[in-house]
């Protein structure tokens, strides 16, 4: 049996304080942990980028109040119905141990 996702879900924007290079890729570094401690929590996680690809609408996602002026990504988490797992290859098809 499935769950229909909840009707108020929550929205977590990460944000940083300058747009450059180095930004970006502590932006990803947050995001992997986010998503790993979501999952943890037993959470979904989605993205919802859209409204960052245009320039116009990333700027009044800011928090003024914070001084987090460039918002470089946005979360969806909430509950879900659980999806399938992914297949793995047993351990010892992937590793060798010598001792």
């Amino acid at each position: 049996p499935t769950a229909d996702f909840e009707t108020s879900p929550h929205l977590a924007l990460l944000s940083t304080s300058r747009d450059r290079p180095v930004d970006w890729l502590r932006t990803g570094q947050a995001v992997e942990r986010v998503l790993l401690r979501a999952t943890l929590e037993g959470l979904a996680a989605s993205f919802v980028t859209q409204a960052l690809e245009w320039h116009d609408l990333r700027w009044p996602l800011r928090d003024p109040m914070a001084g987090m002026a460039y918002v470089q990504m946005v979360l969806r988490l909430g509950y879900g119905p659980s999806g399938t797992r992914t297949p793995r290859r047993p351990v010892q098809d992937v590793l060798d141990i010598e001792p």
